[in-house]
């Protein structure tokens, strides 16, 4: 499978309004919506009603003409249902409009799940078409990072795309404890679906609230209700269980996808702390600005890791890259996918509740793993696909069972 030229070309154009090129959209659609709105008009009706002597009345003149005569009459203007009483009838109630389905939502979901997919597949051909897994993750891992930052600074100069944040050093040093952490997660995850399979690294990363727990109990001093801790051995009991007859199991794939669960709680953690910062939402902007300077930060703390782990044969990733396009496309590709699902991911989860961000992630990882593991031609033994599935419920049951566990008020 490559990704041409072509392929890049409608991924950007596909997500660009998602990833905040939204200024000639919004035009567009303010000048269709005005377009429209000119039908909308109310044209005077052909025939006018006019009284005994030919002159045309308009309606404020039928109103007081109405009013008048009821006033001759000795009648009062009444209430539909008042004289549906009178009657003896009883009023209709009236049709309750339903509620307006969330255009905008949904596609934000669409993009999420799509642009997971689409990063998992692509990241796995350019770790394929690099040598696999003796090839180069963290390089790629690393300019992965790279697409996104040259992303992110791209709307920031482009015109009416999104405004600059105005964050101080101060709110940069701040940043760091989640940068980085953001920076070791993604180079573990890309380390670990380098060494094994898509799937497997999927399922051992769905336990990552195991990981959220102990910090939070131990680290943080933030308690875990007793209703998730005994959750935790229903996920880690899938876990094992899909692990069981994974023929493409690696002690590596494991442990480093352990080591980005942690990251990935860690970051969880210090990015609430960050952002009880007085002032500093202000100051970044929007949920997007923050991303693009988490991945640039990110980006600069990978080059030291690439330089230590990878740095004496990056001559030979780069005669890789000039001599096998599925490399570099695939690398720019998942780059792009990577920073716009993360960045549509934040936006859907800000919209959402709770249960419904249980669901969804729930949800978004059956997808992937399943989706992937039959594009790439992974297996899917019944044990695995049977742990997979108690592990995925159990985060599920994690993330909602404090609610089910309330008392009634």
């Amino acid at each position: 499978m490559k990704v041409t030229p072509l392929a890049l070309i409608t991924i950007f154009a596909a997500t660009s309004s998602a990833f905040g090129l939204n200024g000639a959209a919004q035009s567009v659609l303010k000048s269709t919506t005005q377009s429209v709105g000119g039908f909308a008009k109310k044209s005077p009706a052909m025939v006018q009603p006019v009284d005994i002597q030919g002159n045309r009345l308009n309606s404020v003149a039928l109103n007081e003409a109405s009013g008048d005569a009821m006033d001759v009459r000795g009648g009062a203007a009444a209430p539909v249902g008042d004289a549906m009483e009178v009657r003896g009838g009883a009023a209709a109630p009236a049709a309750e409009k339903g509620a307006p389905i969330d255009i905008g939502l949904i596609i934000y979901f669409g993009l999420w799940y799509l642009g997971n997919y689409y990063y998992n597949i692509t990241n796995k051909l350019a770790l394929n078409a690099a040598g696999g897994k003796t090839g180069f993750p963290m390089a790629i891992s690393g300019l992965q990072l790279g697409v996104g930052a040259l992303y992110g600074i791209f709307l920031w100069l482009a015109p009416d795309a999104r405004g600059k944040p105005k964050v101080t050093k101060e709110d940069l040093v701040k940043m760091i404890p989640v940068a980085f952490c953001f920076m070791g997660a993604h180079s573990a995850s890309v380390f670990a679906m380098g060494m094994g399979a898509v799937s497997f690294a999927q399922i051992v990363k769905a336990a990552e609230p195991a990981f959220a727990a102990v910090l939070a109990q131990f680290v943080y001093g933030k308690p875990v209700s007793k209703a998730k801790w005994l959750c935790l051995p229903i996920v880690i009991g899938g876990v094992v269980l899909a692990s069981v007859k994974e023929l493409d199991f690696a002690w590596s794939a494991l442990i480093s996808a352990c080591i980005a669960n942690t990251f990935a709680a860690v970051k969880g953690n210090e990015n609430k702390k960050l952002m009880e910062t007085a002032g500093l939402k202000e100051r970044i902007g929007s949920i997007g600005n923050q991303f693009a300077l988490t991945t640039i930060m990110a980006f600069l703390f990978s080059l030291p890791i690439i330089a230590i782990q990878e740095g004496s044969r990056i001559g030979e990733f780069w005669q890789l890259c000039k001599t096998s396009p599925a490399v570099w496309q695939n690398l720019i590709a998942s780059g792009l996918w990577f920073y716009g699902y993360n960045e549509v991911a934040t936006m859907t989860l800000k919209k959402t509740g709770a249960v419904t961000q249980s669901v969804a992630n729930t949800a978004k990882r059956v997808i992937v793993i399943v989706g992937v593991a039959l594009v790439l031609g992974e297996s899917l033994s019944p044990i695995k696909l049977i742990g997979c599935s108690i592990g995925i419920g159990g985060v599920l049951l994690y993330s909602v069972i404090d609610k089910l566990v309330a008392p009634k008020k």
